[in-house]
């Protein structure tokens, strides 16, 4: 009978899962299932999944994010009808300056995670409850963490280090990077289509409601935009990106607001959201950029900054690599919204970036003209999978 690999992807307000099918020469690359419950915290939550409608929820008011997971494990064993789940995967967001590989979660790690919440707070809390409820719930239930800052192991010493006393470097205040689990997939999937060319010097832009890029060298991360939390960088959805931090200083010995309040306006009023006052989304943005007034002025500086910092951050990472072979967009923004990679594109066209813009406009997998030396691609990103490729060989390594 066939055994399946749970995937979570838990976030602040949905969890995504996946199911993998084991047994094979090699584990597919397409989930046998897939779905979320998405609004956790919110007044409409819902749950979907691959051939299952979407449909409103109730969940328990004073633990939402409790009765969202018993959903989507109930949904999952009616799935299953059966079949059993030899082991659950997550994508946790941070290892912290000890985890860099996939690790069997038990009790002792679980409590040395938790001491990483404070270091991704959108993320961390939520994947780890939901480890805690099936380490209490299902003991004999195999979980393995798969963390988003162990791709990034690679960077030299001096990628690392931020510009604070040499002591906070030894406390482990440093530059860890994310979307790792993203970063990977892309070093397998370019190679097979791109052969040796993907080995070379290339920058693949993660831009989802989280943003990053990365710089990759022999397929490897020699650098990337996100750094001790998953604040710095690229702006995002609701998130600022590198900011300076005169300007929080300000806002907390001036403004006098509280670190729960600056907290607030880093992780959800800023970004897209704060620029805008419209909406996190581009492609909701980019629909009132010919709005009369102070509307159309707010959607246009949104996406111009939006795309100014993409363009301004692919540049220092060209700097880093000696130049750029490959431009890769991936996630939800950069697989799905041809207009901002048109943009991207046109502010770099000084590197030797031509977009076919047929192609642009198609989500085709290459969207450079064919004579441009720089090759522009877009390639879907698969968490899920490389997250449920690590349970597999944790379980292989430990005989079971």
């Amino acid at each position: 009978m066939s055994e399946f690999i749970l995937v979570l992807n838990c976030g602040s307000s949905s969890i995504k899962f996946a199911l993998f099918e084991t047994g094979g020469a090699a584990l597919p690359r397409q989930a046998a299932w897939n779905g979320k419950v998405q609004g956790i915290g919110g007044p409409t939550p819902d749950f979907g999944a691959r051939t299952v409608p979407v449909r409103a929820i109730n969940l328990d008011a004073e633990h939402p994010y409790t009765a969202a997971l018993q959903i989507i494990r109930h949904e999952v064993q009616q799935w299953l009808n059966g079949r059993s789940i030899v082991a659950v995967a997550h994508r946790v967001v941070h290892g912290g300056a000890k985890y860099f590989e996939p690790v069997r979660l038990d009790a002792a790690t679980l409590a040395e995670l938790k001491e990483l919440i404070p270091l991704a707070p959108l993320h961390q809390p939520f994947a780890l409850e939901a480890i805690d409820i099936l380490l209490r719930e299902q003991p004999e239930l195999p979980q393995v963490a798969c963390f988003d800052t162990a791709f990034h192991h690679t960077v030299p010493q001096v990628e690392q280090l931020l510009p604070l006393p040499f002591d906070a470097w030894q406390r482990g205040i440093r530059r860890y990077g994310f979307h790792g689990l993203s970063y990977e997939y892309m070093a397998t999937a370019l190679p097979e289509r791109y052969g040796d060319r993907a080995r070379g010097r290339t920058i693949v832009a993660h831009l989802g409601s989280g943003a990053s890029l990365c710089a990759m060298r022999n397929l490897q991360s020699v650098a990337t935009t996100m750094g001790f939390s998953a604040l710095d960088g690229l702006m995002m959805g609701t998130r600022t990106g590198a900011l300076d931090p005169g300007a929080i200083l300000y806002l907390m010995e001036i403004e006098k607001l509280t670190l729960e309040q600056v907290g607030q306006i880093l992780y959800h009023r800023s970004g897209l959201l704060g620029i805008s006052g419209l909406s996190p989304e581009p492609r909701v943005i980019l629909k009132h950029e010919s709005d009369d007034g102070e509307n159309g002025l707010r959607a246009r500086l949104a996406l111009d900054l939006y795309v100014r910092r993409i363009v301004r951050e692919i540049g220092a990472l060209t700097a880093v690599l000696g130049g750029l072979d490959m431009l890769v967009f991936t996630a939800g923004v950069g697989e799905h919204n041809a207009f901002i990679r048109k943009r991207v594109c046109r502010d770099l066209a000084f590197l030797g970036i031509k977009l076919d813009d047929e192609a642009n406009a198609r989500d085709e997998w290459q969207i450079s003209a064919p004579d441009a030396p720089v090759t522009v691609a877009v390639e879907p990103t698969n968490e899920e999978w490389v997250a449920a490729r690590y349970a597999v060989r944790v379980l292989a390594a430990q005989g079971k």
